[in-house]
């Protein structure tokens, strides 16, 4: 890989290669290299569906174990794992920059902690772009996570109360983190309105990881106690457990037989685009009991002409308050939730029409093109940054 005046060389380090929220993200970020004429390649921990999209796009893939943090590293048994994925992680990745020798790192992501100091290292300018904002977590776990930042040139954040979340944790990068929010792509075409009248009731989707945190348990619960007020209705699950946590959807299944929602709670597993389930849907539910820094699925929702109802964080709202047809609700809390899908269900042409309203504005605020500019742009001046150890 060769540079000319105008072309760099980018390495992009990403922790998964699943096609979720901070996956679809990057994919922008790849496209949006590509297209100023930059020469890309991906480092993945394994193969997975973000690799033929990759591919796809024009980006060499890398697969290069490393460091991923996971709760399951934070616990005593899990340190002595900890501190050998380091090490290896090191290992690895020196070669890896060594190979393709980068002008620039991008570090997607905080899950892949090592990336920033192997930039520094290697005296490479980089470019750490945050997606989580967590500070439900201990103070001294936000601290370990934020860290790492301080070895990269920039810092970019996926919403203000991402960058406001790490000023907290770490005072030092208060006021250094560019807001640069997601570009979220609609659907290929223009989905259809929702229908014009709920027969058979109001089906309900939720799209998204199967885990505690993001809380589909809570979507079927709404459901369970929409049919006990005597109000129809079905939910569609679209997702699959983060591997390791199997055991979430296993109760989450028994949950739906507990309750006799067997016909009424459909899982479709992981998707590799939500657009058919929502265009089957009536409204789509965002039920997380923690803080996310922003809300993808929100949007993605918004952009499907869908009324959404979504939990009251910050990031969440920072993502869809400014719509009509989204209503939020106090987290954790399947009574508010089945509440604010009842008022979908009973004042449904009033949602619809405003959920087709918001999809026009929505396709606007966060069209895909304003993010890979800014991106770019991002990527672009911190190529010009001279590193010193």
């Amino acid at each position: 890989m060769t540079s000319t005046d105008h072309s760099l060389r980018v390495l992009v380090a990403h922790p998964s290669a699943d096609l979720y929220g901070s996956d679809r993200v990057l994919l922008e970020t790849v496209q949006a290299l590509l297209e100023r004429g930059h020469r890309v390649a991906v480092a993945l921990p394994g193969p997975g569906p973000l690799v033929d999209e990759l591919t796809g796009r024009g980006a060499l893939v890398e697969f290069s174990p490393t460091l991923v943090l996971r709760r399951s590293l934070l616990s005593p048994s899990g340190l002595l794992r900890l501190a050998g994925e380091g090490l290896y992680g090191v290992w690895t990745g020196l070669r890896v920059m060594r190979r393709y020798r980068p002008d620039v790192l991008y570090v997607n992501t905080v899950a892949v902690p090592l990336w920033p100091l192997l930039g520094w290292l290697c005296r490479v300018p980089t470019v750490a772009h945050v997606h989580e904002a967590e500070r439900h977590t201990p103070r001294r776990l936000q601290l370990a996570t934020a860290l790492p930042l301080l070895f990269a040139d920039r810092v970019v954040a996926n919403s203000r109360f991402t960058a406001d979340t790490l000023a907290h944790a770490l005072p030092a990068l208060r006021g250094h983190a560019q807001v640069v929010y997601n570009g979220v792509p609609g659907p290929a075409g223009p989905l259809p309105t929702a229908r014009t009248a709920l027969d058979g009731g109001l089906r309900v989707a939720y799209v998204g990881r199967l885990s505690h945190r993001k809380g589909p348990d809570l979507a079927v619960e709404a459901v369970a106690r929409l049919r006990q007020r005597g109000v129809a209705a079905t939910l569609a699950i679209v997702g699959a457990a983060v591997p390791g946590y199997e055991d979430y959807e296993h109760a989450l299944r028994s949950r739906v037989h507990e309750l006799g929602l067997g016909d009424e709670v459909l899982f479709h597993g992981f998707q590799p685009s939500p657009w058919d389930i929502l265009a089957d849907a009536d409204a789509a539910v965002v039920p997380s009991r923690l803080d996310e820094s922003y809300g993808n699925t929100a949007v993605e929702a918004v952009l499907a002409c869908r009324p959404l109802v979504a939990s009251s964080v910050p990031g969440l709202r920072e993502a869809a308050g400014h719509y009509a047809s989204a209503q939020f609700t106090a987290p954790d809390d399947a009574a508010a939730l089945a509440d604010a899908l009842e008022r979908v269900a009973v004042d449904w042409e009033r949602y619809r029409a405003a959920a087709a309203d918001d999809a026009d504005a929505a396709l606007e605020r966060h069209a895909p093109h304003r993010y890979r500019r800014s991106i770019a742009e991002v990527v672009t001046a911190t190529a010009g940054t001279r590193r010193r150890r």
